[in-house]
């Protein structure tokens, strides 16, 4: 592998299989085997409302958060789904991403989008 760096996940998908078995699969083993030195995960849409309403995947989150992955969501999404209290609770940063995401893509960070 070449340089490791950051990598940027952008979770906006709320299939729970999905998030079961790629987003936190791929973004835990991602540090925990070496393949990138930082991950953040980025909630924006559906998945803030599963990740509130679903104990399997608050635990997949609990999980990720101690493997050091970054979990952060889209504030807007958030508050419009009336989540973000659920969020916080659970470790979840809860910010504006709409500057933050352009800047990722303007700069040809490396996003990967589920």
């Amino acid at each position: 592998m070449s340089e490791k760096k950051h990598l940027y996940v952008l979770w906006t998908n709320d299939n729970p299989i999905t998030a079961e078995k790629m987003v936190f699969m791929y973004t835990i083993n991602s540090l925990l085997k070496g393949w990138w030195e930082k991950v953040t995960l980025i909630v924006w849409g559906a998945p803030a409302k599963l990740v509130s309403e679903n104990a399997d995947i608050q635990s997949k989150v609990k999980n990720a958060l101690e493997a050091g992955v970054h979990i952060t969501a889209c504030k807007a999404c958030a508050d419009q789904l009336g989540v973000s209290d659920d969020l916080e609770k659970l470790g979840i940063e809860v910010k504006y991403w709409g500057v933050p995401l352009t800047e990722i893509l303007a700069n040809d960070e490396k996003l990967l989008t589920i």
